[in-house]
């Protein structure tokens, strides 16, 4: 293998464009490696195929199958590791069992592992309907790894001050957003479906929990206002608003279904695993001028600056307030609108965070 530059290694869970956690953290910064001259190859532990069928009611067999057979990809991955300077880890290696890959690649092959993460992922985290696969699930690993990794890259402080107990080279390495190549507005022609205020949510149906907090708050804002609440995710809400817009999200309409919102709106609860988020949504939004409404937990009281491009609101009184602001009068959307887009080019965007991202690898 003819080296250009550093070699990297990624050993990620998820295929390459599926999951925000990725396209947000590392994928969005490969064209910045090929053009310092670094060498990369990307393996996910889950292919296409067994990705497209994880989440589906039964198959077990061939989940089960495909599951197996990505296993014994990764042992045959390892012979290559050999060949590269760093081995690049997002969340884990394996999605259940011990760190005995980690454990092999650090103490055997003795390469230097980049771990990389964005969420309080030591705490166990799942739906009732996962409950028997989590048993095989090993969260305790997660400080193993970090004790043997060269560099940890971590998404935000509450991340790092934990990482720090067991390593001391630490980074808080955000996620980002590409506000050049894709969240950029004059790369899109969009033209609202509705003259009615858009108040906005995306996520996956793990997140969608947190929306039956503002199902009150709602209704007492109908009666004086008509708006429409649009959802984008994998999964409908279930929850019971009136004028809700359900959206399938897809990654080639994504822009475009954010583009709809007039107000973006982030709950959350003020919980260990909630302090671990990295502010993603309040980002995505902010990035497209859109003022975002967030609980003050994690780094969204760092993304968010109390009435310039959103607000933080903890009761349902907060809620009201903020949101019948935004939605009383078009001109207070629209001067958050830049100041919003502005906070996420200088603070979270991949130009402002590159020089960081690179130095990972130094």
């Amino acid at each position: 293998m003819k080296k250009l530059g550093k070699s990297i290694f990624f050993m990620v869970p998820y295929p390459l464009g599926k999951a925000p956690s990725q396209r947000f953290r590392f994928e969005q910064y490969f064209n910045l490696l090929r053009e310092n001259q670094f060498n990369f190859v990307v393996k996910p532990f889950y292919s296409d195929k067994t990705w497209a069928i994880l989440h589906q009611e039964g198959n077990f067999i061939a989940k089960s199958l495909r599951i197996s057979a990505s296993f014994f990809s990764r042992f045959l991955q390892l012979f290559q590791v050999i060949k590269y300077d760093f081995v690049f880890i997002h969340r884990e290696v394996a999605p259940i069992g011990p760190p005995f890959f980690e454990w092999i690649i650090a103490k055997v092959l003795r390469k230097k592992i980049i771990y990389d993460f964005d969420d309080a992922i030591w705490l166990p985290n799942y739906s009732e309907a996962n409950t028997r696969v989590q048993k095989l699930k090993y969260y305790t690993k997660v400080n193993g790894i970090m004790k043997w990794a060269t560099r940890i890259s971590a998404g935000n402080k509450y991340l790092a001050t934990y990482a720090s107990q067991y390593n001391k080279n630490v980074v808080v390495n955000p996620t980002t957003i590409d506000t050049l190549n894709y969240h950029n507005l004059e790369l899109y022609t969009f033209e609202k479906e509705t003259d009615k205020t858009v108040i906005g949510w995306t996520g996956t149906h793990t997140t969608g929990k947190y929306l039956g907090f503002l199902v009150p708050i709602f209704e007492k804002l109908s009666v004086e206002f008509d708006f429409e609440f649009c959802v984008i995710s994998n999964e409908d809400p279930g929850i019971n608003v009136e004028n809700l817009n359900f959206i399938k999200w897809k990654k080639e309409s994504e822009i475009n279904d954010l583009l709809r919102f007039d107000i973006g709106v982030m709950p959350l609860s003020d919980d260990l695993w909630a302090n671990g988020k990295c502010g993603f949504k309040a980002l995505q939004y902010m990035s497209l001028g859109i003022p975002a409404i967030a609980s003050p937990v994690g780094m969204n009281t760092e993304i968010i600056d109390e009435g310039v491009n959103g607000f933080l609101c903890t009761t349902e009184e907060e809620w009201f307030k903020a949101l019948h602001f935004l939605l009383s009068d078009k001109n207070n959307r629209e001067k958050m609108h830049q100041a919003a887009r502005d906070k996420i080019i200088q603070k979270y965007s991949v130009i402002s965070n590159q020089e960081n991202f690179l130095n990972l690898f130094n």
